[in-house]
């Protein structure tokens, strides 16, 4: 076969895989870039009393419970009271769950001299003073129906136990937590605002735990 044919053959018939390949794998310039976020960044804070109440106390925290629309790694913001929306270019960096329990372990961490806490899985026959299941049925933005309107809140809230090792419930709380100054559209605020609320929901778990005093430390 003519060398030249088998050339001018080859080229033609990378056209259309090309056209293809650019076809699968649009630059999308006109996008904007996907943001990607995580929680844990809230401003630090100890309790002198608590520390000395609970010095040496182990702490578990159960794998989160969350609510199923925000099983998802867009970050949602809710219009009105029904309508809820996911937004394509601002996601979270890890999954939503881990994510919230590792944060609330590294602010409870801060606020007295623990033994440890540690998120499930934990290691196999660890003891824990006491054990942190947490359940969040709201974690998100909230923006009124009018959509010209560009004030907006924050909202988490999530109820929680605080239970012996054998499953024991000791107490039980919820924290709702609203900050009503957050501007629509803006994620990065709304990140902020929410991982405050993770900070508030630590305090709220640290007050119980003052409250239930050491009950395994004292045995050791």
């Amino acid at each position: 076969m003519n060398k030249d044919y088998v050339m001018k053959l080859g080229g033609l018939l990378s056209i259309p895989l090309l056209i293809g390949l650019t076809g699968c794998f649009s630059l999308g310039r006109g996008e904007p870039m996907q943001q990607h976020f995580v929680l844990g960044g809230a401003a630090q804070q100890e309790n002198a009393a608590a520390s000395r109440d609970l010095v040496g106390l182990a702490i578990g925290m159960r794998r989160l419970q969350i609510a199923p629309y925000l099983e998802t790694p867009l970050i949602v913001v809710r219009r009105g009271p029904h309508q809820i929306g996911f937004s394509e270019f601002h996601r979270w960096g890890e999954r939503l769950d881990g994510g919230i329990n590792q944060a609330v372990a590294g602010y409870l961490a801060t606020r007295a001299a623990f033994r440890g806490v540690d998120v499930a899985p934990w290691p196999v026959r660890e003891q824990y003073d006491y054990i942190v299941q947490l359940h969040v049925l709201r974690f998100e933005g909230m923006a009124p129906e009018d959509e010209a309107a560009t004030q907006g809140e924050a909202h988490v809230l999530a109820t929680w136990e605080i239970l012996r090792q054998d499953g024991a419930v000791l107490a039980r709380g919820t924290t709702d937590y609203r900050d009503r100054n957050w501007r629509v559209g803006d994620f990065p605020g709304l990140v902020a605002s929410l991982d405050r609320g993770l900070s508030e929901l630590s305090d709220d778990l640290m007050r119980s735990i003052a409250g239930l005093g050491p009950p395994l430390a004292e045995r050791r």
